[in-house]
């Protein structure tokens, strides 16, 4: 991903036709979600056998659906007050 974002400064630079760095850019994006996507599986793989044991499942939960739904740009559920 370095690489790519070297890549596309170098195009910008250059003054490259705006299509071709829009591709570039969504190839980088299309990279960063495939580790976003790596991240969150490894995460839920791991940590949710931990919550579960630790009687943590819903605080888990909550935690991991905030993440996705800030990923995709969706707003934060309001947290219910004690």
């Amino acid at each position: 991903m370095e690489g790519q974002i070297r890549g596309v400064a170098r195009m910008i630079e250059r003054d490259e036709y705006c299509i071709d760095i829009l591709q570039q850019t969504a190839a980088l994006r299309a990279a960063v979600d495939a580790v976003s996507l790596m991240l969150m599986e490894d995460h839920v793989a791991g940590c949710l056998t931990t919550a579960v044991k630790t009687g943590d499942a819903q605080a888990y939960t909550e935690e991991v659906m905030e993440v996705v739904r800030r990923s995709m740009g969706r707003p934060a559920r309001a947290r219910a007050t004690d």
